[in-house]
């Protein structure tokens, strides 16, 4: 059998003789990589954007959370439309609205105005996260080149993500942080050129419609519990403020699993749920999400605020981090051949959690090897080895009709994760920075202080995730080879 990526070429739909496997890979990869470098790639610049627009602290808060929220609460709607209307055109789709909402952002010229082109780029998103990955899935048999595959989208978002700093930190310093969201539209339109030439279309189930009532509920849901716990930080749990969202929140999805209950075309079939591996895959991600996301958020802050790095010193300083997931991601699937694949991802999570419980000791005057280089590398190798076994695992033995909605559904349970941890690690930082600063701290060791909490919490979050791995079913045993003649 010839390489993932080989000259092998693939039967597309009538007989047609496909792309060969590399240029679906490459297309489907960037498309990855793009969606998840705007999960990270403005936080180094929220400083600049801070002074530029005047944002506050919540607003900047928000920048992040906005396009998380809308991400997370419409990626189901965007993996059923995959499987539903054919995969290639949701993936056009998508990514004609993340560049075009990028160009918006870009210009924006008031904080309102960045926060819902920030929104608008997370639903193009949605749409086309979860259809990277269904191509992936619906283009490679599964078994160990789906694994390899796999493995490759996994570390090219993850590599998105922890390249985000490094790349947002280059375009602030030299050009400005409008090109943090401005250089989405070269590179969406070379994306969009590749797809277009090179993705087959296909599709899952006929004659179904969307459930648009269930994304909504979702989504307004998951955004009022966000909202809450923000409003928690300036007014208190017990607070109306607070507690009116929250309590909004938890009926809205309430109404969201009723509904899903009773309609015949539900946006998120409950009987997923009885499949062990979504069900156990889910809950990892959205633990692991809780844990990750963060990451980027407080240490780049940590690193302009209290140690005053410069963006571009900011970005450089997180090359361990883009190394070490990478390195992780590709080193897993070897490791799943030779281990049992849970083994592989709690090993991983352990050691992520580790990496965070370490950061979590960094100080107003630490150094950049000790307090972020080698505690990054080591939470971000682990991070590299939970998540692709977990990912390969749950969409394994999925019908091909519904491998959008799974892949939806994964992809939703780590952006959930993400900017509900968002939310409740930035509250627990600014209540202790409060606390500190009034207690006769200096701002810088307040501030130190905060973040430090928020990367404790985050160790806990990612020791559950490698708890929860236990769940996963056991691989399936590979077939004896054949004797030797």
């Amino acid at each position: 059998m010839t390489g993932l990526v080989g000259q092998r070429e693939r039967t597309g739909l009538g007989g047609r003789t496909g792309p060969p496997a590399w240029a679906v890979l490459l297309v489907v990869c960037a498309g990855q990589f793009l969606v998840v470098l705007d999960v990270s790639v403005v936080n180094v610049a929220l400083p600049s954007m801070r002074t530029a627009l005047g944002l506050g602290q919540t607003g900047q808060q928000w920048v992040v959370n906005a396009y998380a929220l809308t991400f997370a609460g419409f990626m189901l709607l965007g993996g059923r439309a995959a499987d539903l209307f054919g995969r290639k055109r949701i993936f056009l789709t998508g990514l004609a609205l993340f560049t075009a909402a990028s160009l918006a952002g870009g210009l924006a010229r008031d904080p309102w105005m960045l926060i819902t082109a920030r929104a608008v780029q997370g639903l193009g998103s949605a749409v086309l996260a979860p259809t990277t990955l269904s191509i992936l899935t619906t283009s490679f048999p599964e078994g160990a080149e789906r694994t390899r595959a796999i493995g490759t989208w996994t570390a090219v978002g993850a590599g998105g993500g922890a390249a985000g700093g490094l790349v947002g930190g280059l375009l602030t310093d030299y050009l400005s942080w409008r090109w943090v969201l401005l250089v989405n539209v070269p590179v969406g339109a070379l994306v969009l050129a590749g797809a277009f030439l090179w993705i087959t279309e296909s599709r899952g189930a006929a004659g179904r419609r969307l459930d648009v009532p269930g994304a909504v509920l979702v989504t307004g849901g998951v955004a009022a519990l966000a909202y809450g716990i923000a409003e928690s930080e300036s007014h208190g749990w017990t607070s109306v403020d607070s507690a009116l969202p929250l309590a909004a929140g938890a009926a809205l999805l309430a109404a969201f699993v009723t509904v899903e209950a009773r309609t015949a075309q539900p946006l998120m079939p409950l009987r997923l749920f009885r499949i062990r591996s979504v069900s156990a895959g889910n809950a990892v991600l959205l633990a692991g999400g809780a844990a990750m996301f963060s990451t980027w958020y407080f240490l780049s802050l940590y690193m302009q605020n209290v140690l005053h790095y410069s963006p571009v010193r900011t970005g450089v300083a997180f090359l361990p981090h883009t190394a070490a997931i990478v390195v992780g991601s590709k080193l897993a699937p070897r490791l799943m051949s030779l281990v049992d694949a849970r083994l592989v991802s709690a090993a991983g999570g352990a050691m992520a959690a580790g990496g965070l419980a370490w950061q979590s000791h960094l100080g107003v005057h630490s150094g950049y090897l000790a307090t972020i280089a080698l505690p990054g590398a080591l939470t971000m190798l682990g991070a590299g080895l939970l998540m692709t076994p977990v990912a390969a695992a749950a969409t394994s033995g999925v019908a091909m009709g519904e491998q959008g909605l799974v892949s939806g559904l994964l992809n939703t349970s780590r952006q959930l994760g993400g900017a509900l941890g968002l939310t409740i690690l930035a509250t627990a930082a600014v209540d202790r920075t409060r606390s500190r600063a009034s207690g006769g701290d200096s701002a810088a060791q307040a501030l130190t202080s905060g973040y430090g909490l928020a990367f404790a919490l985050g160790a806990v979050f990612l020791a559950a995730a490698a708890v929860l791995v236990a769940l996963l079913p056991a691989p399936a045993p590979k077939p004896a080879s054949a004797p030797a003649r």
